[in-house]
This record gives structure tokens, C-alpha cells and sequence, in this order.
């Protein structure tokens, strides 16, 4: 009798790739958009942070209309104002102008996070999820409806995150998705300080990678991670250079901002000079704040911050910043998972994950900032959201059964849309029943 035939496919098969959702991404992008851009011009008045902001981008615009304006809000560097007055100049100088920016922004920061998170893992799932818990989180709606700088530095970093994974994945691609993370770097860090902890890691991890593949020509190899064609030499150009000549041109409207007969404060001192200036305001004594809070109740969600509480267009509306009650608790064990499992298997993406959040948050825990406030948990946010992600998608693939595995997961997407649809009128300035209603969201004493 003959012997039976082999028929199972041999080990060289091509392994088999999950579909890239980018269907998903920009529908999920563009569902945002609608939602977080829905009665934008609501409050029509400035609130909150956009009264500092708003009167530094009118100087901008009247420096481009009469040829001098007053250098304000000193203690941040320039780039998120001339965002602003961009759309000030495109919309008018009213509430839709204040704030097309800061939403277009925010509206690219969903989209560049999750084709981060694609590149990165090639986990479809992780990825679909992720936009599900960063648009349901309500970090991201709040800044995206606010003229504030932070949404400007998170925009950068995000597509910076883009592009380096996107190198990394598609190395044919790397040289001018490196150059574009360079360009992003530079931007994160002129809109606000607070990036240069995160603008320093793509340049750290490229050395990394090829520090530890033990290569004879460290500087000038073209071989081996992250991005297989680039040197390192030139990966420092991207990375290093690049980020800080993008940073440097940021400033270039700052140079005419002054009078006729006076120069501005930064042609008066230059460039390295006015940056003493910009230090020394970060660094001094502000007066103890209502909202203050330190890095733990961040972590906890228990102080939040309510941008706006009164009665504005015909109703009582508020505007509360806090984390979404779920995944904010949730996101916490699934950092402690990725950290385990990451190192466990070697899986670089849960590992930067982590990495990114400490990054992100351990900047506030050295800095000689005395006055800390919940939106500063901005930024780490991101990765903890991207963590638990991660996790949910490893929960879907559970030994404990894949049915009960899928349920929980996706749950926790449902838990968190849930949540959002419960305090949406507390997130987007919604007409309120009285001036008593914010205890139906204030669970907390934090919160009130």
C-alpha cells in the first residue's frame, strides 16, 4: 500500500498578515470629527485657558495686518498661537475661528494614533479599539473644543509616532517618514515644552537598536532595526538636527513681534537668549490653584477640572475635564500586563508603550513646576489608552475561551462609549436642567 501523501503546507509558507483597517481608522476619524465638532462655537465666549491664548494669536494677526504687535504669553513658545491666528484668519476672530484649529488637530491626533498603533503591532484589532477608547475618553473631545496648546503638541507627536513606526515597519519608506518625524518633533516642541521628553525617544531607540546588535561600524552601518538602509549618522540628522531646526523656525514671527520703534523680545535677546526668559517663567511661583492636583490623583482620575460652569447662550452648561471613569482604572493593570508581557515575549510595541507613559508622566514628576493641573495627564493618557488596547486584544485571543475573552473586550469598548454618552452634555457645553445639575456627573468629590 502506498504510503499516504503530506498535504499540510510546508514551514516556508508566506505568513499570513491581518488586514489594515485603514477603512476603519477614517471612518471612526471622520464620526469624530462630526461628533467633537458639533456646536463648536458653544460657549461663544472665552473660557477657561483660551483668555490667555486667544489675546497672543490677535497680536499675531495684527502684526501680519499692520506690521507690529505685543509679544504675549512669553512662558510658551509660538507655534500652537500661530495655529490659532491661522484659523483666526481663515474663520474671523469669533468663537468657530477660536477653535477650527484645536478640532482639526484633535481630529489628527485619532487618525495618527491609530495608524501608530498599526504600524507598530499590525494588530487590527488593538488598532479599531484604540480609536474606540481615545474618542470615547473624554481627554481628547474636551482639548479638541478648547483653544489650549496642548492639543497642538499632542497633533505633532502623534504623527511623529506615525511616521517612526511607519519607518520601521516599511523600511523602502524610512528616509522620508524619518524626515517627517524629525519635522513633527520639532513642531511637538514648539507648540509646548512638554513634548521634549517624547521627542527624545525615536532617536534613543534607533541608537538603542543598533547599539545592541553589536555592529563593527556602529555610526555607519545601513543594516539591522529599526530601519534597515538608514545609518546612523543620518538617522541623527532626522532625529536630532532636523527636530531642532523645525523647533528653531517656529520662532521666526516672534523676531517682528514688537513696535515700529522697538524690537521684540526675542530680537532684542536671541533666540538661545529669550529662551532664559521663557525658563525662568515656566519656573516661577504661581498662586495656589482650586483645580490644582498632583501625578496620583491623575493616575486615580479623582481631581478633575471644570473649564466652564455658568449660564452662556441661554442655558446653564458646563465643561468638565476628567478621564473616563472605566478606562482610566482599567488602563493601569493593563500598563503592569504590557510591561510583563512585553518583556516576557520581546514585544517592542507594549514595551514602548510603557515606556512612552513614563516618559510622558515622569516629567511631572520632576518638574520644577510647584502648580500642576489634571490636563497635563494629557499626553500619558495616550499611552495608557494604547496599553489597554494592547491588552484587550490579548484578552480576545485568552485561553480562559475566546468567547468570553471577545465578550469582555469588546465590553469594555461598550462600557466606554457608554460612559461617554453619559456625561456628553458635561464634555460639549450642553444646555443643563439648573445650576445644581453637575451632581449627577460629580461622583467624586474631586469632581465637583
Amino acid at each position: 500500500m502506498a504510503e499516504a501523501r503530506d498535504l499540510s503546507p510546508p514551514d516556508t509558507a508566506a505568513p499570513v498578515h491581518p488586514r489594515d483597517p485603514l477603512a476603519w481608522c477614517l471612518a471612526l476619524t471622520g464620526l469624530y470629527a462630526l461628533l467633537a465638532g458639533w456646536r463648536l462655537a458653544i460657549p461663544s465666549i472665552p473660557f477657561f485657558d483660551e483668555v490667555h491664548y486667544l489675546p497672543a494669536a490677535r497680536e499675531l494677526l495684527a502684526l501680519m495686518e499692520t506690521g507690529s504687535g505685543t509679544y504675549l504669553n512669553r512662558e510658551h513658545p509660538l507655534l500652537g498661537k500661530e495655529l490659532i491666528a491661522v484659523g483666526m484668519a481663515l474663520l474671523g476672530d469669533n468663537p468657530l475661528g477660536w477653535r477650527i484649529m484645536p478640532l482639526a488637530c484633535g481630529t489628527l491626533v485619532l487618525f495618527a494614533g491609530m495608524r501608530a498603533l498599526w504600524h507598530a503591532s499590525e494588530d487590527r484589532f488593538a488598532t479599531i479599539a484604540f480609536g474606540v477608547l481615545l474618542a470615547t475618553g473624554f481627554h481628547l473631545f474636551v482639548q479638541s473644543r478648547i483653544t489650549m496648546l496642548d492639543i497642538f503638541m499632542a497633533a505633532f507627536l502623534a504623527v511623529a509616532a506615525w511616521q517612526f513606526a511607519g519607518a520601521c515597519a516599511q523600511p523602502e519608506k524610512g528616509r522620508w517618514r524619518l524626515a517627517l518625524t524629525g519635522l513633527a518633533l520639532g513642531c511637538a516642541m514648539g507648540a509646548k515644552w512638554n513634548a521634549i521628553p517624547l521627542a527624545m525617544l525615536p532617536g534613543l531607540a534607533f541608537f538603542a537598536a543598533r547599539l545592541s546588535a553589536g555592529r563593527r561600524r556602529l555610526f555607519m552601518s545601513r543594516r539591522g532595526a529599526p530601519v534597515p538602509g538608514i545609518t546612523l549618522v543620518e538617522a541623527f540628522v532626522w532625529l536630532g538636527i532636523v527636530p531642532l531646526l523645525a523647533y528653531a523656525l517656529t520662532f521666526a514671527p516672534g523676531w517682528w513681534l514688537g513696535g515700529y520703534l522697538r524690537p521684540s523680545p526675542l530680537a532684542e535677546a536671541g533666540l538661545i537668549g529669550f529662551h532664559r526668559e521663557i525658563l525662568s517663567l515656566q519656573q516661577q511661583v504661581i498662586t495656589p490653584h482650586n483645580y490644582q492636583s498632583t501625578w496620583p490623583q491623575w493616575l486615580l482620575n479623582t481631581r478633575g477640572i471644570w473649564y466652564l460652569y455658568e449660564v452662556i447662550d441661554g442655558s446653564q452648561r458646563g465643561v468638565l475635564l476628567i478621564g473616563n471613569p472605566l478606562t482610566m482604572l482599567a488602563g493601569l493593570p493593563a500598563l503592569a500586563w504590557c510591561l510583563a508581557s512585553g518583556a516576557w515575549r520581546g514585544d517592542w510595541t507594549k514595551l514602548a508603550v510603557v515606556i512612552g507613559y513614563g516618559a510622558a508622566l515622569g516629567l511631572w514628576l520632576i518638574a520644577p513646576k510647584p502648580v500642576q493641573f489634571y490636563y497635563h495627564y494629557f499626553v500619558p493618557h495616550f499611552f495608557l489608552l494604547a496599553a489597554l488596547a494592547l491588552s484587550l486584544s490579548d484578552l480576545r485571543r485568552a485561553g480562559l475561551g475566546q468567547r468570553l475573552g471577545r465578550w469582555l473586550a469588546w465590553g469594555m469598548l461598550a462600557g466606554s462609549a457608554g460612559l461617554f454618552a453619559l456625561f456628553y452634555k458635561v464634555l460639549a457645553a450642553a444646555p443643563l436642567e439648573g445650576a445644581a445639575s453637575f451632581a449627577k456627573w460629580t461622583w467624586l468629590a474631586g469632581w465637583r
